[in-house]
């Protein structure tokens, strides 16, 4: 099971985490933390912490990235970066098939059944290889396990921050 990265900047959304320097030349890992690694191919700026930086080169290796950017010429200058997130604006998120979201926009939607009962807020989307489960909070603090299935989820409504669901019996 994956948990969900810690949250972004208003108006960002996070696609990766900066490891450790690898090399002397400003080299550093970049563990993704997107659906969608392919994107780092074809960055050329980032958000790294509150700082833009610009991409001078990206290798793959293995499940992780090796990045140098322009701003980090040597080991000790890429090194103050170690942990910090990589950001994208909310604009740059990739595009997705109709009826699929981001986990950045279930996260905090209110919960209803059938009967327009709230049944809390979800925290956080686990994901378990078949299917995504959302852990939902109820008000007297229980966790709520609801799988994101078509049959049990029967409507998201972002802008009014809804999801509504048949639970199952």
């Amino acid at each position: 099971m994956t948990r969900l990265s810690p949250s972004a900047p208003e108006g960002r959304i996070i696609i990766g985490r900066v490891g450790a320097p690898h090399g002397v030349r400003g080299d550093l890992r970049i563990i993704p933390l997107t659906d969608f690694p392919a994107r780092f191919s074809t960055l050329r700026e980032v958000m790294v912490g509150e700082e833009l930086l610009h991409i001078d080169s990206v290798k793959p290796q293995g499940k992780n990235f090796l990045m140098r950017f322009r701003e980090c010429a040597v080991r000790e200058e890429a090194q103050r970066l170690t942990g910090q997130l990589l950001t994208v604006a909310r604009a740059d998120a990739a595009p997705l098939n109709e009826g699929e979201y981001y986990v950045f926009d279930i996260v905090g939607l209110t919960v209803y059944d059938e009967a327009e009962q709230m049944l809390g807020t979800v925290e956080n989307v686990i994901r378990t290889g078949s299917n995504d489960v959302y852990a939902v909070r109820t008000e007297e603090g229980r966790e709520l396990l609801i799988p994101a299935l078509r049959t049990v989820v029967l409507q998201i409504d972002l802008p009014a921050g809804r999801m509504m669901v048949r639970l199952p019996s």
